[in-house]
């Protein structure tokens, strides 16, 4: 396991080691660890069945069995497999733990996010 720091290290995956994470950074880093993005791992719940009324012990029983994913990082997924890509503006741009730079939880990919 890389260091903080530590050259080649995923920047997502060292966010997520400090004490605030915004939802952004826990969606990238479920990318980095999946090799799916939050989109295509939405897809998939969608197959299995899962949506807004899906119990999230379900969501995450099954994250963690396919994907090796923690509570922190498949909870960030099933908030927006049940509320969708907005999170509540009292997140963004403050000094919350969970604070992001916008309102929208980019869900395409880390590579194609607009900077």
């Amino acid at each position: 396991m890389a260091q903080l720091g530590a050259p080649g290290a995923d920047p997502a995956t060292e966010r997520a080691k400090g004490s605030a994470m915004s939802f952004q950074a826990y969606l990238d880093a479920i990318e980095h660890k999946t090799g799916l993005t939050p989109r295509q791992l939405l897809a998939l719940a969608a197959e299995k069945g899962f949506g807004g009324d899906t119990k999230a012990g379900l969501i995450l029983d099954w994250l963690k069995a396919d994907y090796g994913l923690g509570r922190g990082h498949g909870m960030a997924l099933v908030h927006v497999l049940k509320n969708g890509p907005r999170i509540d503006p009292r997140h963004v741009g403050t000094a919350g733990v969970h604070r992001d730079e916008s309102d929208m939880l980019w869900l395409d990919g880390v590579a194609s996010k607009p900077r």
